[in-house]
């Protein structure tokens, strides 16, 4: 089994009173995760809001009935929470009344579990994010001379973990990761009349990875209105599915403000999107797999150590530009994405330069990754 960096951050609040929140994409390994926290107690009550009987049990409960349904178990995990209504309200008359009782709750979206939980649990949660297996957590499973010889395998495939465990299979086990669970919790949440364009939303999305979007443009492509695009955009991030990064602008006329880059949380999603998996050698799109490989894997490594720290790019309309630009307690990174090392050299804009003084400059290209991946 692979060991995932999340399980020493969540066992630690296993202890306090407040509720663990643990969100991820549908198969990234949420429900494994949690059950091999509480391997080998007796004093677990699990329940599924996939499961009819589990949302009736919890659909209009109070607090005389909620120690009646635990009895003398002190732990209640409730898996895909996002299906029972008004879970937010649920979880907060556990956390306010049944002392000694720990609710762990997981969702395979944000946007109906999020809009349940945060305003009943203010000051009564830990939240936390599950993506996709990491390449730091793969470093750590096998050795970083293994991880590296799988680099290009990564770009194409991704890290699901199912994927990753069934070397062979890894087409099969994307296509029906897409089709089958990609959309799932935004067509029966949101109801979301035109699902075929939803789809090729995604697939334009895929195809501009790397590049500011136009959510505008992106609506001619789709048949959409910029409202809805926007609308749907939002809906996909808090699916887990892509993520933005906003431009990074404090005081230079000429700086981009409204742009926005848009990457998918893993590789082998954006593959099957265009249903594309050729060799490295005979693709036209590799500065865009190494861009959103690199920026993916930053990502987990910041919400897995839980490092919190913002992250742009900046670009200015002389066309000058920066892939991505992080800040932390105050300090300026700046980094350029190049896949050939040959081809690679720092040159920073000198408008970015002299305004923001960052404190690191840095390629990062495929002979030098692993430091920038791994905490």
């Amino acid at each position: 089994m692979i060991y995932r960096i999340l399980n020493d951050q969540i066992e630690k609040k296993l202890a306090d009173q407040k509720a663990i929140i643990l969100f991820g994409p549908r198969q990234v390994g949420k429900t494994t995760l949690v059950e091999s926290l509480l391997s080998g107690r007796n004093d677990v009550l699990r329940l599924n809001g996939d499961e009819a009987d589990a949302r009736e049990l919890l659909s209009a409960p109070n607090v005389t009935l909620l120690r009646t349904l635990l009895g003398d178990k002190k732990i209640l995990f409730i898996d895909e929470a996002q299906r029972i209504k008004d879970i937010g309200l649920v979880i907060k008359m556990i956390v306010d009344h049944l002392k000694g009782v720990k609710v762990i709750a997981t969702g395979s979206s944000s946007f109906d579990l999020s809009n349940q939980v945060n305003e009943p649990l203010t000051g009564r949660k830990w939240e936390y994010l599950m993506t996709p297996l990491s390449y730091e957590e793969l470093v750590k499973h096998h050795g970083a001379l293994e991880e590296k010889r799988l680099l290009t395998h990564r770009m194409l495939y991704g890290y699901y973990p199912e994927v990753v465990s069934n070397p062979g299979n890894e087409r099969e086990i994307l296509f029906e990761l897409a089709n089958s669970y990609l959309y799932r919790d935004i067509l029966t949440w949101e109801r979301i009349q035109k699902p075929d364009r939803m789809e090729r939303l995604v697939m334009a999305l895929a195809f501009q990875v790397g590049s500011p979007v136009s959510y505008n443009e992106l609506g001619q492509i789709c048949g959409l209105d910029n409202e809805t695009v926007e609308h749907y955009i939002d809906l996909l991030e808090k699916a887990f599915i892509i993520f933005r990064l906003y431009p990074f602008s404090r005081n230079l006329r000429n700086e981009l403000k409204k742009s926005r880059k848009i990457y998918f949380y893993d590789n082998g999603i954006r593959n099957a999107v265009i249903k594309q998996f050729q060799p490295l050698d005979m693709r036209d799109d590799v500065g865009a797999l190494w861009e959103n490989f690199v920026v993916s894997e930053r990502m987990k490594l910041l919400k897995n150590h839980r490092i919190f720290a913002n992250s742009y790019f900046w670009r200015n309309h002389a066309k000058q530009e920066i892939d991505y630009v992080e800040e932390l307690d105050g300090s300026i990174s700046a980094y350029e994405f190049k896949w050939s090392a040959s081809k690679s050299s720092v040159r920073m804009p000198t408008a970015f330069k002299e305004e923001y003084n960052p404190e690191n400059m840095k390629d990062i290209h495929q002979n030098n990754y692993s430091s920038f991946l791994t905490y």
